[in-house]
């Protein structure tokens, strides 16, 4: 009961509810001693009128007025005189006197208190104004022990009624926390372990229906997570569906291909100098098919082959990446630009290099192509003491949201209609396999600008972006 969340709000409630009293409390008691002590200013002013109302009365009556009044004796003050009205022994001195003329809060409060923790029986003198303008003053002697008693079962009878109104509220507090708190928190756990129990059916996914503002958040939060957490599955499941089948498509590829591999050969030996000027090409396209194939297979089995560095020319790379870029645009207004040392090297994997930046080129052209209108693409390099640093730049519309968000999840940061996404994925792992990265330097309705870096150094950079 007490560990849950209803049994403690009902225990914080009692306490709070009593803590208020508490500070009730003791201007009650105040509040009570003042109305005590000018009740009795009143009764013994009452009865002061029987003896101006008599020339002499009995002992007897006397006695009894001052019983009635509950004071010892009654002293009027008119004009500059001084009377006393009635009296009758006092059993001990006058220990202290109490000006109850339009006293303070503070002292009334503060008298309270001593007036509760004095358990001496004490003659006190209470001085106040007479009503209806009877006079300057009127002044009572009385005993405390009956003012302490009266303002003990006062102060008694508030914390009963005071802790009765605090249970009462403490139950209802209780029972609406169970409404509207506990009851759709309770609801809102049962769908999650439900949705845990199969996460794969979008049946079990949350409906808000929370009346409360913050609950209705959290369901509405714990809904969209639920939504996207069974999307990533329902992918997860289909990537790996196609794996499988790209697995078996590249195996028979790569056999038809090697097939094709052995009849290039021998066009390499025909005399056609134009069939002698494209059939290196031809060649060497349908040997990075072939090996394209066979990093498939091996990435199907998470085993993408580590680069072999050694030292490259880049320019020879970039050279043939924009020659076959150049031939697929076609007559299509696309200009190509190199900015970098010809004699320029990295320390990398020659075939991974050429897939990196073929991949970055092709997005660009096809970037372009698709806007309609002449465009440029442009590969810069430079280097310092610690990195080589690769840009391609294009003059494209840019990447379009949906494409930045997932720009490097497969087959989701696709910014071409039709395309798979891979192409970005493939080129961030080939240079996270160098210990470089692969970033998104700017994009924007002027162009696309993506850099590589690779480490001079052995080992890794700081690792790359997901």
């Amino acid at each position: 009961m007490l560990n849950t969340l209803s049994g403690r709000f009902l225990i914080l409630t009692i306490i709070f509810v009593m803590l208020a009293e508490v500070f009730i409390f003791v201007p009650s008691v105040a509040r009570f001693r003042e109305d005590y002590l000018l009740d009795r200013l009143e009764r013994a002013q009452i009865a002061s009128l029987a003896v101006e109302a008599g020339d002499m009365i009995s002992p007897e009556l006397e006695a009894e007025l001052l019983k009635n009044a509950g004071v010892f004796n009654v002293v009027l003050r008119r004009d500059d005189a001084r009377m006393l009205a009635l009296s009758s022994p006092i059993p001990s001195p006058i220990s202290a006197t109490y000006d109850m003329r339009d006293p303070p809060a503070t002292r009334l409060i503060a008298d309270a208190l001593r007036t509760l923790l004095d358990t001496n029986p004490r003659i006190i003198r209470v001085i106040g104004d007479p009503v209806q303008g009877a006079g300057r003053l009127i002044e009572v002697t009385m005993m405390q022990m009956p003012l302490r008693a009266a303002m003990l079962e006062y102060g008694l009878n508030v914390l009963l009624l005071s802790a009765v109104i605090s249970i009462i509220t403490a139950f209802l507090l209780f029972i609406a926390v169970r409404i509207f708190l506990v009851r759709p928190i309770k609801g809102v756990v049962d769908h999650m372990m439900a949705y845990a129990a199969a996460p794969e059916d979008a049946r079990r996914i949350i409906a808000p229906t929370a009346g409360v503002r913050e609950l209705r958040d959290a369901e509405v939060a714990l809904q969209a997570m639920q939504t996207q957490l069974t999307g990533a599955l329902l992918q997860k499941e289909r990537l790996a569906q196609l794996g499988g089948a790209v697995a078996k498509v590249s195996h028979d590829l790569r056999n038809i291909l090697t097939a094709a591999q052995l009849f290039t050969d021998r066009i390499e030996g025909s005399d056609d100098p134009l069939v002698k000027r494209m059939a290196p090409k031809l060649v060497g396209s349908i040997s990075r098919a072939v090996n394209l194939c066979e990093s498939t297979l091996a990435f199907g089995r998470a085993d993408e082959p580590a680069p072999r560095l050694v030292r490259v020319n880049l320019a020879g790379i970039v050279s043939e990446v924009i020659e076959g870029e150049r031939l697929a645009a076609g007559d299509y207004p696309i200009s190509f630009a190199e900015d970098f040392p010809a004699t320029m090297t990295l320390r990398a994997d020659e075939e991974q290099m050429f897939r990196v930046l073929s991949n970055l080129v092709r997005n660009a052209r096809q970037a372009i192509m698709a806007t309609g209108e002449a465009g440029e693409i442009s590969v810069k390099a430079d280097e310092d003491d610690t990195s080589w640093c690769i840009s391609v730049t294009d003059t494209g519309p840019g990447l379009p949201a949906k494409a930045k968000e997932h720009l490097f999840q497969p087959f989701s940061g696709g910014a071409r209609k039709g395309g798979s996404g891979l192409g970005l994925v493939i080129a961030g792992e080939l240079v996270r396999g160098h210990g470089g990265r692969l970033t998104l330097a700017r994009t924007d309705s002027t162009g696309t600008v993506f850099e590589v870096r690779l480490p001079k150094a052995d080992f890794a950079l700081a690792p790359a972006a997901a």
